[in-house]
């Protein structure tokens, strides 16, 4: 059975022979290996083209913002996965991965989806309350704005807008953010201050990076965090300990047995 459009098949991202294999039209062996880091080939695996240098430190700036920020639930499933299969890296990797969603670690890709319309839509001081009011009426939350931790303000969202300056790539995703960052708070009659969940999209989408890959850029830097608690976990595991305190803390308001 056919399913879906039969007429474009191609990939442009790598083919190989007996001798060789090309990437992105680069000999991966000549060209690649040892001349290249994994950011730069990161962004020429997805983009197709070599960064800039700028774009390299940005998107380097970004997945050490994200990598890692402790037992988050992500973490917490992988772990407990490996401690019940632990000769499955990949399957407890990947638990953690899966957990990356609208809510906790893949939330960058829903920001950047809102700044994109946000900036479609003038990106400027007026757009920006006109959609804060939207969000308001509808009683949504703002993509990227507020964290349960970092009430005063998020320091790696602070961060990387600040080397986002440095690099002089800041542009509309950014100004976007801020005037959303300056508004929110009035608007939505709470502390709103921008998350690093906002911030990376912003930064990165006014790099040159493609907003239908941004959901690529958290989970490559999850997954290096995700190594980290993997290798711990194997050494000195707490899966089974977390497990016992979630069973200790909630607690059964079923049916009593008869």
């Amino acid at each position: 059975m056919r399913i879906g459009k039969q007429d474009n098949a191609f990939t442009a991202i790598a083919t190989s022979d007996d001798h060789s294999i090309t990437v992105r039209g680069h000999d991966l062996c000549r060209d690649l290996i040892g001349k290249i880091d994994f950011t730069d080939y990161f962004w020429l695996l997805v983009c197709g083209t070599r960064p800039t240098a700028k774009q390299t430190a940005a998107m380097n700036a970004c997945l050490v913002a994200i990598a890692e920020h402790g037992l988050v639930p992500s973490v917490q499933a992988a772990r407990m996965t490996l401690v019940a299969a632990p000769e499955a890296w990949q399957g407890a990797m990947a638990a953690g991965l899966l957990g990356m969603g609208t809510v906790v670690a893949g939330s960058s890709e829903v920001a950047g989806r809102y700044l994109a319309e946000v900036v479609a839509a003038g990106g400027d001081e007026r757009a920006a309350i006109a959609s804060l009011e939207a969000l308001k009426a509808a009683r949504k939350k703002v993509p990227g704005l507020g964290h349960p931790q970092h009430t005063a303000g998020d320091p790696r969202a602070d961060r990387l807008l600040e080397i986002a300056d440095e690099l002089g790539i800041s542009g509309a995703h950014i100004a976007a953010l801020r005037h959303l960052g300056a508004h929110a708070p009035t608007i939505m009659n709470r502390p709103l201050p921008i998350n690093v969940s906002g911030a990376i999209p912003a930064v990165i989408l006014d790099a040159g990076w493609p907003l239908e890959a941004l959901k690529a850029v958290p989970l490559l830097a999850r997954a290096a965090g995700l190594a980290a608690h993997l290798y711990e976990e194997s050494q000195r595991p707490i899966g089974f300990i977390m497990s016992h305190q979630a069973d200790q803390a909630i607690a059964y308001d079923g049916k009593a047995a008869e």
